[in-house]
């Protein structure tokens, strides 16, 4: 089974919610809506740049990543869902990491971060522009994070 048809219900109302907020939060669209939910769920998680997210722990667990973001960090889906956000950035950036989370969160968004990311293999990779946003609900209730960004390049050994 694909990663689409056993987590059908969960991507497609959590795609929603993150083209939601990313319009709510920067006015852009992330892709171009169409009439149907479950196609721009499936477009988005299919899609050629990088969509990852986070729930609102205190420590951060990651809870999406389109399929970009699963070959860019190397994971498959049940260890990218089961791990610390904190973990995609090796321990001499973290600080700075948790730094910029708290800006976001206090902000909304921001829209030009870079910052070094590394994989589950311990590929090290630059990502740059990205946008990162607060993900709320309808009544504008903080359920944590989500980054986008097309942009990265991996560190030569």
């Amino acid at each position: 089974m694909s990663i689409w048809s056993e987590n059908r219900q969960f991507l497609v109302e959590h795609g929603a919610l993150l083209l939601r907020t990313y319009r709510q939060r920067t006015g852009r669209y992330l892709i171009e809506p169409s009439d149907d939910l479950e196609l721009d769920a499936q477009r988005l998680f299919e899609a050629p740049f990088v969509v990852v997210s986070g729930g609102a722990e205190a420590e951060q667990i990651l809870n999406y990543g389109n399929m970009t973001a699963l070959g860019l960090w190397e994971m498959d889906w049940d260890t990218l869902t089961q791990t610390p956000s904190r973990e995609t950035a090796e321990p001499v950036h973290q600080a700075q990491r948790a730094e910029f989370l708290r800006q976001v969160k206090a902000t909304g968004f921001i829209d030009d971060y870079t910052g070094i990311r590394i994989s589950r293999t311990g590929r090290r990779f630059q990502i740059k522009q990205a946008t990162v946003w607060n993900v709320t609900d309808a009544r504008d209730l903080y359920l944590g994070q989500a980054a986008t960004f097309s942009d990265w390049e991996f560190e030569s050994s």
